[in-house]
């Protein structure tokens, strides 16, 4: 059985090891940022980074609202995990579920109007932590912006990278 491979096109050979060390580095930098935000935003306003996704999510649809398998697929987390977090916007007020009138499997979560003020006073601290860790102070512009954008290529796309 042989897996499809999908790498980016780089015009020249990569060393294993300087492949490796870059993917290292790029998580290290991501989970830094991660924490950093979510300990920023618990402690300012009391959500964690993946509440405020799910938020800006959210805010910006039309409506302000998803079904939650939509949801599910945009913040990476599983159903359940997915679940729990937005019962707990919901019961602070920050969401609101309602059954789907067509299809009564399918589940909405919609932004509640605390909500949408919530994550616009959450956004602007949100921003500044991560304009700090990848805007260049010198120039303004961001740091790494193409690496990254060729880093998350095979990921937004459906690719698959075999590891044989």
């Amino acid at each position: 059985m042989s897996d499809d491979v999908h790498t980016p096109s780089s015009g020249g050979s990569c060393d294993e090891d300087a492949l490796a060390a870059a993917w290292h580095q790029l998580t290290v930098r991501y989970h830094r940022l991660h924490c950093e935000i979510d300990r920023t935003l618990e402690a300012s306003h009391q959500i964690s980074g993946s509440e405020f996704e799910v938020l800006e999510l959210l805010s910006a649809q039309p409506d302000c609202s998803l079904r939650m398998s939509e949801l599910a697929g945009q913040v990476h987390l599983s159903q359940s995990a997915l679940s729990r977090l937005v019962a707990g916007l919901e019961k602070n007020g920050l969401a609101q579920r309602t059954m789907c009138e067509n299809d009564r499997r399918s589940v909405f979560t919609a932004l509640t109007t605390a909500g949408r003020d919530l994550y616009e006073r959450a956004r602007p601290v949100q921003r500044a932590i991560l304009r700090a860790a990848t805007v260049d102070a010198d120039t303004g512009s961001l740091c790494g912006a193409d690496d990254f954008a060729a880093a998350a290529a095979p990921v937004d796309d459906g690719s698959r990278v075999s590891t044989r």
